[in-house]
């Protein structure tokens, strides 16, 4: 599965400037998944992060960690929803607002090392998978490449939505 910009804004209740993913270019549901983030010289945190030399914080490379693991859960929700739809006349919508209440919430940053430093220009490849769940929490390992190198990795821990 993939996800564009329009289809992401409509499943995650983050929205800009704090939306971090453009797009999710494979998705295996609730398993597995690659976003991309574009980093923009034009987003604020910029302005004071550092004004001589703009870096991505490191806490909004683990915010995009944790919204391309909610698009991964969602994802799985999503083929019910449609069959729900037809069956119920729901609009996209309603489909939308169904999903969206599966997304979860950042429990844990159980550990993360960031490597390299990221600059405006640099596009984020960000791959999470689902390692194991127990009750409504999962662990998740992550790793975000820019230009075939790590610049973050580590693991997570998120809860869904009750």
């Amino acid at each position: 599965m993939k996800f564009t910009t329009k289809e992401i804004m409509s499943i995650l209740p983050h929205k800009a400037p704090f939306l971090l993913v453009d797009k999710v270019i494979e998705c295996e549901p609730g398993k597995y998944a690659l976003g991309i983030k574009n980093v923009t010289i034009d987003e604020p945190f910029f302005q004071g992060h550092f004004p001589t030399e703009p870096i991505l914080p490191g806490v909004l490379i683990v915010e995009s960690i944790a919204q391309v693991t909610a698009v991964m859960y969602c994802a799985e929700f999503m083929e019910s929803m449609k069959q729900d739809a037809s069956a119920n006349n729901l609009s996209e919508v309603d489909i939308a607002k169904k999903i969206a209440e599966h997304v979860g919430y950042l429990v844990e940053i159980k550990s993360m090392k960031f490597k390299k430093t990221v600059h405006p220009g640099d596009t984020l490849h960000i791959q999470v998978w689902k390692k194991t769940t127990f009750a409504s929490l999962s662990l998740i390992e992550a790793k975000v490449v820019v230009d075939n190198e790590i610049v973050a990795e580590g693991k997570i821990s998120v809860s869904e939505k009750n």
